[in-house]
């Protein structure tokens, strides 16, 4: 047999291909190769099982921005399928989106099985095959079709999709059919910090602003201390901006940490100062001030060399000048990374020059998508990295399906 489409890919962007293929043009046969025994696998585990489907900004400038990798190239394509679309798709296939506080998008429902059981009830009323357990070991042009050899099977088809992700064997395929990969890092991962003064701190959040000294990379946002280091968005999201440099630095550097962001070391001295004169009487360590989590307040009395029987009116002038620095300017030196095991995101694939973006079809072989993580497109946290996959899907479906 012959099919229109093949997709080498079970995840998300090759599911929203094959649904949205069919949507268009209910003839073509369209073929799922899944190299797992489980299809959407990435799917169930996103959002801590939740699945943060995509985030609540709706300009395509702005929403672009959260990309260190395919700024430039995704504002076209968000014009034509973003965050307000997405969210119409798969209310009108009966699920139900909530946008929370913080921007991100979930299923009312709160779990992933939600978005996973109406892929696969899309794609089964749709009549699209899926095949599973079947590693892909090459795949090329042979005359005018696409011809795919599997562990277990070879097939053929018109036209082909990759939607692997982040996968090593099928970027060595992709380079015998010349096209660029970009090297692969991490970029979403946690930073390993082995200091005194959060060893007793897991669990806390709070907000902050983290730079990474010697180079110019500034992240805002809450930040969670855990048993290995610091995490939280304002970790994740300098991880994904300073991947590359990161990298380079072989995940050994230093970080510099403002838990008040706005303020500088001589606002905060100033209100020390005052504190000084107003809770003369007071124990400095046992009420938290600048709104701070308790335990992360006493951690930087501790720090300055203030004991817990200190009161205020005791704290020298060399003590109050250190607690500021703590408050504002803590440095903590970083030993390695952690990353997310099901989740991680990775930065590098498929040169962005070889692709057009009008149809996600690579300018190097005709009848030959892309869509997803398989590109060198990677994105901060927050639900913006399936949004570049369900964007790239859409176009790419929109073009196979009319020729």
């Amino acid at each position: 047999m012959i099919y229109d489409l093949i997709i080498a890919g079970g995840g998300a962007a090759g599911f929203f291909t094959a649904i949205n293929v069919a949507t268009q043009n209910p003839e073509l046969t369209i073929l799922i190769i899944e190299k797992g025994k489980e299809v959407l696998t990435k799917v169930k585990v996103s959002g801590g099982g939740r699945c943060n489907v995509t985030h609540g900004e709706f300009i395509p400038k702005e929403l672009s921005k959260n990309y260190p990798r395919g700024e430039k190239e995704l504002i076209g394509p968000f014009h034509t399928f973003m965050t307000g679309d997405t969210m119409e798709w798969f209310e009108n296939k009966g699920v139900a989106l909530k946008i929370e506080e913080d921007g991100r998008v979930f299923p009312v429902s709160d779990s992933s099985q939600t978005i996973i059981d109406c892929f696969i009830k899309e794609a089964k009323e749709r009549k699209v095959t899926v095949v599973k357990g079947q590693l892909i070991k090459d795949f090329g042009q042979e005359e005018t079709l696409w011809k795919v050899v599997t562990n277990k099977e070879v097939f053929f088809s018109k036209k082909m999709m990759v939607a692997t992700g982040s996968n090593q064997k099928i970027w060595e395929i992709l380079k015998k059919l010349n096209h660029t990969i970009v090297p692969s890092v991490h970029s979403l991962f946690t930073f390993n910090i082995a200091d005194k003064r959060i060893k007793e701190l897991p669990g806390v959040v709070a907000n902050a602003e983290v730079k990474i000294q010697g180079q110019k990379l500034t992240s805002e946002g809450p930040l969670l201390i855990t048993h290995w280091g610091m995490s939280g968005p304002a970790i994740l999201k300098l991880s994904s901006w300073g991947a590359l440099v990161l990298h380079d630095l072989g995940y050994s550097f230093t970080i510099e940490v403002n838990w008040l962001p706005g303020y500088t070391r001589k606002d905060v001295i100033e209100e020390l100062k005052g504190f000084k004169e107003e809770c003369a009487k007071q124990l400095v360590y046992k009420y938290a001030r600048f709104e701070l989590p308790k335990r992360l307040w006493r951690s930087f009395v501790n720090a300055a060399g203030i004991v817990d029987t200190m009161r205020w009116a005791d704290v020298n002038k060399s003590q109050l000048s250190q607690l500021a620095s703590e408050v504002v300017e803590s440095v903590y030196s970083v030993d390695g990374k952690s990353t997310f095991k099901e989740e991680f995101v990775t930065a590098g694939g498929v040169d962005l020059k070889e692709v057009s973006f009008k149809t996600y079809e690579s300018k190097k072989n005709k009848n030959l998508y892309f869509a997803g993580e398989v590109l060198n497109i990677d994105a901060i946290t927050g639900g913006f990295n399936f949004q570049n996959a369900w964007t790239g899907a859409y176009i790419a479906a929109q073009a196979i399906a009319k020729q």
